[in-house]
């Protein structure tokens, strides 16, 4: 004898199954995107540092190359800095000749070196080099500055040269080196400044 089970027929599905695995797949997703931003914004700001660190080092050589103008042996204009003398400095910068990028101090108002632009040829600005036979690689292919770093040489009085016991004494100065480094884009620049006494 054979006994036959009655079935119960199965119950509706309510689709949820379906909604918790969507739910699953979109979060999946949103963590996805999320993790890709994350990775670009960091790729770009390390792109960023780069640049930047390649325009800090351009203008490090022009700080350097500054300091042969003033002081090295194979500056073409070495005399202009020996006799502690202001005569070839010119107020608001000289923007031509061998007097090219020395500057008076601004008595009032703004420092020469915010007044000057750096950013082009026909400028009071000195490029790397010019009085120093150095060379620089600059262009606009590869990860190298956009163009050559530039300075500029402030003649300042040294009141630490100079005090009670110094009165009589012939005035003697220190230079202030403004430069202008440039990274491989043209928005990136940077400056740095040194004193520099002989």
């Amino acid at each position: 004898m054979m006994f036959w089970k009655a079935c119960t027929p199965p119950k509706k599905e309510q689709g949820m199954s379906l909604v918790i695995v969507l739910i699953l797949l979109a979060t999946t997703m949103i963590l996805g995107v999320g993790a890709v931003q994350l990775s670009m914004m960091s790729e770009r700001s390390a792109r960023n540092d780069r640049d930047y660190q390649i325009a800090w080092q351009a203008s490090e050589a022009a700080l350097r190359d500054a300091e042969s103008d003033i002081g090295g042996a194979t500056s073409s204009r070495a005399t202009l800095f020996s006799n502690d003398n202001a005569v070839s400095f010119v107020a608001g910068c000289s923007s031509s000749g061998n007097t090219k990028g020395l500057c008076l101090p601004s008595i009032s108002g703004k420092p020469a070196w915010l007044s000057v632009d750096f950013t082009t040829d026909n400028t009071p600005s000195v490029a790397l080099g010019s009085f120093t036979s150095k060379t620089f690689d600059a262009g606009d292919t590869g990860l190298r500055p956009r163009q050559t770093p530039r300075y500029i040489i402030e003649q300042i009085d040294d009141t630490a040269s100079r005090g009670d016991a110094s009165i009589g004494r012939e005035q003697k100065y220190v230079y202030r080196i403004t430069a202008m480094g440039f990274g491989p884009r043209n928005d990136i620049q940077a400056v740095t400044q040194s004193i520099y006494r002989k």
